[in-house]
């Protein structure tokens, strides 16, 4: 096994294989390993899905995004069906691994579709073309309504994705963010709502008033985000589904700004400023509860919890210019932990708990990163003109952020990159877009 393991790797690194047995590849499924050492994706091969009754165009959709998000990641290479010697005539039909063999094919995808009514049902299977058998635990079936077919297509790709690579699946996701209009210096700005990949867009909000980086629950059901609608910022709360919402905290003259859910979505920790001073508060969602925990006369913001809940990063001012500091869930002085030259902020803990993702700007240029908690390996993964604001993909293992352009036209963008550095892209929006913030996998 693991010279098998070790043989596949060989290959994508383009390494020597003097002393490998060849047949060793032949004994273990196909497997990507990601890492800076990932330089070449895996050929796979996804033909058109198997209309077996009423699927019209589904099946040929639902192969579409598959195959996109697979190839969206960068470690994979869809073979096109122009180069296929054979086809997949039915999805029982037997598999000749020989043609798919002899055009490099390692992984093939097949699946049916079938449609009654509001329903669709999808079925598929993932092969490993050299053993000439489906990847353990890949041969699902999923069902749901014709409106969700994109969410099937998602449920596939993050199978197939997870079996090969070891990492969970972030496909079926969602994405909140703030959809900008109108000229940089009067932006209209509300709250939208997405898949991962930019499709089905929906408003949550209108454009009445100013809203800022939502972000979602555990269970993601819920939003958070910040609001001028009373002429304050002040945290609101909204249902996903019945879009109502309420301002968690109503102190007139109070500025509350950057809330963020505990692992457990039943405390929200977030910036409270008052008298020209900003400290870190957590406030019981049940109860209205609040805790204050920072006492300082700089400023304090941007809280993240750890994943296990223990622990609270956050970004403060305190030896004069922005740095990431973490501190007991529980409260207190914190221990600073970025070391490099120049400012950080925004920091996010990774839902894995083993990085923590930050905004850094260093002589003129901005740059998104990533540090071990202890803030050693540190690792900037972009450089522009503006780069900010870091969320999670539910794996941990993707970021998503927003990059600006310069000049009175610049616009705001949203961009997604993996934690290598790897597969930087823009995310289709209709427009302007800001402060994404990733959900968890849908249920």
């Amino acid at each position: 096994m693991r010279a098998a393991f070790r043989t596949l790797l060989m290959l994508m690194l383009g390494l020597s294989m003097a002393g490998i047995a060849p047949v060793a590849a032949q004994n273990a499924p196909p497997r990507i390993v990601i890492g800076p050492g990932v330089i070449e994706p895996m050929p796979i091969a996804v033909p058109t899905f198997i209309d077996e009754g009423g699927a019209g165009d589904y099946a040929r959709e639902i192969s579409r995004v598959v195959t996109a998000n697979l190839e969206g990641t960068g470690f994979f290479r869809n073979i096109g069906e122009e180069a296929y010697i054979s086809r997949v005539t039915g999805f029982d039909a037997p598999v000749a691994f020989e043609d798919w063999k002899a055009i490099n094919a390692q992984v093939l995808v097949t699946g049916a579709v079938s449609v009654s009514g509001d329903r669709i049902t999808v079925k598929f299977r993932a092969y490993d073309v050299f053993n000439g058998q489906v990847l353990e635990g890949a041969a699902l079936q999923f069902a749901g309504t014709t409106q969700g077919w994109r969410r099937m297509a998602h449920k596939v790709s993050d199978v197939v994705y997870s079996k090969i690579t070891g990492e969970g699946g972030y496909f079926d996701s969602r994405v909140v963010f703030v959809s900008e209009s109108g000229p940089k210096n009067a932006r209209l700005k509300r709250l939208a709502i997405m898949d991962y990949d930019g499709a089905n867009v929906a408003y949550l909000t209108d454009s009445s008033s100013i809203v800022l980086a939502p972000r979602f629950s555990p269970t993601g059901d819920r939003i958070l985000y910040t609001s001028y609608e009373s002429g304050f910022p002040r945290i609101t709360l909204m249902d996903v589904g019945s879009l109502e919402r309420r301002s968690l905290d109503e102190q007139p003259g109070i500025m509350t700004f950057a809330p963020r859910f505990s692992p457990d979505g039943g405390t929200v920790v977030f910036s409270l400023e008052r008298g020209g001073n900003s400290d870190i508060y957590a406030l019981s969602v049940a109860s209205g509860g609040l805790t204050q925990l920072t006492n300082a006369p700089s400023i304090e913001t941007a809280p993240s919890f750890s994943p296990d809940g223990s622990q609270i990063v956050f970004e403060s001012d305190r030896t004069g210019t922005p740095q990431i500091y973490v501190m007991p869930a529980s409260g207190g002085e914190g221990t600073r932990i970025s070391g490099g030259a120049g400012r950080y902020g925004t920091p996010v803990w990774s839902p894995r708990g083993d990085y923590i993702a930050f905004t850094k700007q260093n002589e003129g240029r901005f740059h998104i990163g990533v540090m071990r908690t202890d803030g050693s390996e540190e690792r900037l993964l972009t450089a522009s003109f503006l780069d900010e604001g870091p969320t999670w993909a539910p794996n941990g293992r993707v970021l998503m952020f927003t990059r600006e352009t310069s000049g009175a036209g610049g616009q705001a963008t949203l961009w997604s990159v993996d934690i290598t550095g790897r597969n930087l892209k823009q995310i289709p929006t209709e427009g302007p877009a800001s402060d994404p913030a990733w959900s968890p996998l849908l249920p």
